[in-house]
């Protein structure tokens, strides 16, 4: 099923102005909303307004991976360039910066909308309807644009550190020159909000559209995710990394709300690993399954396959018509040799080939690795020789791997170490990774040298997190809730720089140069994916360097490996990720005076 009216169908009158004040009331708030909300249809169409700014820029080409890197997992380079995704990358964003305007403003907008329509079903009446239907579905309406509401405040505290908190329906003469308030303070009213309407929402196989609309289930993941971003980490005006004194309290809700998910939800993770996100490529949307929540981008829209996963080259010379797509994110070395080579996450994960314009399979190098869970060559139809984006393919917001996982690094913060509950939780994710031959090594002789304490258990669980959700862009907030930001980075480039040395040594035992072809069914095929070999047993294969490709003869190391992660190591204090970026320039001039840019060395 590929869910359209969503994103696609949304009524003009709900269709918000790109002039206007980010606070500003306009469209919806000059109907009565007493009408609007008075049926189902109309209501649905309130809330539908909330999903339209996935479509937008701000999502699905920003907050959905552009600005989520870089991390230990995913890399892209900043300082070649002064343009607007550029100087995020770099952690040198400015007030002008447009890709920071454009996520401010839609977030707002979405927030605004999501206001309205919490305001609209609460004074309807609906809510306690004498029509089980028509309360059902309005209390799953409630959920929804609360869930909505506390993504994007999630991500404007992740982004912007202390904001302006509206919670009320725009109405003309109010106050819209509103000052920060404080993260934390927004991050638990939105928790409590979660926690207040949940229990009054439908499961994913209730809905008519499944895992493409918000669900309970999703809504019960978001309030663990939340409260560990209340209870982690965060970057000061000062530039220090901190925690408040309660975040117990915080892991407490997370492993309270994922164990009720898991109480309540449970499901067999499914087996198969790659087909989860083949699932994406050929708009099959399966419930009580691994993703719990899947952005629904309409047909003809929606940058996954274009900007992010495998590349493919098209254009008017293409000998195919799958159009052109890259990724704007690269895997480095370090993560794809990370994963234990009997770990079938890897090569789903990171993608060592792209397709050319002769719709032949090539290897990328070292340099060029890419995020392989998506790929527009896997769509049923071809969108077109000259096609880019579009693609159509949905976006993961949440997985239930992430809410196993979540709970087990609850369990084990709270417990001083891990119960055999959180072991077990850990142990699901793991055993899909491996083929059960190889569990009583890979999984159980693992898992009990891992346990041993909580901090063991820890690393595992940071390390689990790396593995199983490289690419899908959720890298970076963890990191900064954990407060291992810089540390991990720099891991990264120091590990980085040793594959380079013991490449040009002759020395280690990774693979300098890689072989490779396509197999007589098609297949691109690698003979020595992570280990060193002197030579191809025949002729059919083909050389390719690999790790020899972080050396340079000139500068010692390719240039990416000592640029790319320098402000994330040494920033304005060294060893602290300043990743909280200025308001923009809209935000400050329209606020009156009340906004300014303070703090965080701006």
């Amino acid at each position: 099923m590929k869910l359209k009216y969503i994103l696609a169908i949304i009524p003009l009158m709900l269709i918000t102005s790109c002039e206007k004040d980010f606070l500003e009331p306009e469209s919806i708030s000059t109907f009565d909303l007493n009408y609007v909300y008075s049926n189902v249809d109309d209501a649905r169409s309130g809330v539908n307004a909330i999903y339209s700014y996935f479509n937008q820029d701000a999502f699905k080409s920003r907050l959905s991976n552009n600005m989520t890197g870089n991390t230990d997992t995913e890399r892209q380079s900043g300082w070649n360039s002064t343009a607007d995704r550029y100087q995020i990358w770099n952690l040198d964003a400015q007030e002008s910066n447009r890709d920071l305007e454009i996520v401010w403003t839609y977030a707002y907008r979405a927030i605004r909308d999501a206001n309205i329509a919490i305001e609209g079903i609460n004074a309807s009446g609906n809510l306690n309807s004498s029509d089980a239907v028509i309360k059902t579905t309005f209390n799953q309406l409630l959920g929804e644009a609360h869930t909505l509401r506390a993504y994007w405040y999630s991500m404007l505290t992740f982004h912007f550190g202390d904001v302006p908190y509206v919670t009320k329906a725009p109405v003309a003469g109010d106050n819209f020159f509103l000052p920060k308030t404080n993260r934390n303070e927004i991050l638990s009213s939105e928790i409590q909000a979660l926690r207040d309407i949940e229990e009054n929402m439908q499961w994913a196989d209730q809905l008519s559209y499944g895992i493409e609309q918000v669900n309970r289930e999703y809504t019960l993941g978001m309030i663990a995710r939340i409260a560990l971003q209340r209870g982690g980490y965060y970057l000061t005006p000062e530039l220090t990394m901190v925690r408040d004194s309660d975040y117990l309290e915080y892991y407490q809700i997370a492993k309270d709300y994922t164990k009720k998910l898991i109480d309540l939800k449970d499901r067999a993770l499914p087996t198969d690993f790659k087909q989860i996100f083949l699932n994406q490529c050929k708009f099959i949307t399966p419930t009580n399954d691994d993703i719990l929540f899947e952005v629904p981008f309409p047909l003809g829209d929606g940058d996954v396959g274009w900007n992010i996963g495998i590349r493919v080259d098209g254009g008017s010379s293409a000998k195919h018509n799958y159009g052109s797509g890259s990724s704007h994110m690269a895997i480095p070395a370090t993560y794809y040799l990370s994963f234990d080579s009997k770990d079938v996450r890897r090569d789903v994960t990171c993608g060592l080939y792209r397709i050319t314009t002769d719709a032949e399979f090539i290897h990328v190098g070292g340099r060029d690795i890419s995020q392989a869970k998506w790929s527009r060559w896997e769509l049923d139809t071809p969108p077109g020789q000259l096609s880019a984006k579009g693609t159509g393919i949905n976006w993961p917001m949440m997985r239930y791997a992430d809410v196993l996982l979540m709970y087990a690094e609850a369990d084990n913060e709270l417990n001083n170490g891990p119960t055999a509950e959180a072991q077990a939780a850990f142990k699901r994710v793991r055993q899909r990774a491996f083929n059960s031959e190889d569990w009583s090594t890979k999984v159980d002789a693992y898992l009990a040298e891992k346990s041993a304490s909580k901090e063991t258990f820890f690393d595992a669980i940071v390390d689990e997190r790396a593995w199983e959700f490289g690419g899908e862009m959720i890298r970076k907030y963890e990191l900064i809730r954990w407060g291992i930001y810089s540390e991990k980075v720099a891991e990264t480039v120091e590990g980085l720089k040793k594959l380079a040395d013991d490449a040009y040594n002759g020395i280690g035992t990774g693979p300098d140069y890689m072989y490779w072809k396509v197999d007589e069914s098609g297949d691109f095929v690698v003979l020595n994916p992570d280990t060193k070999i002197l030579a191809a047993p025949d002729d059919t294969w083909i050389r390719q360097s690999f790790l020899l490709d972080l050396h340079n003869n000139t500068t010692t190391y390719t240039e990416w490996i000592t640029r790319d992660y320098e402000n994330y190591i040494n920033g304005p204090v060294p060893g602290v990720v300043r990743y909280v970026f200025p308001l923009p320039t809209i935000a400050v001039e329209n606020s009156q005076g009340t906004l300014v840019n303070d703090g965080y060395q701006f």
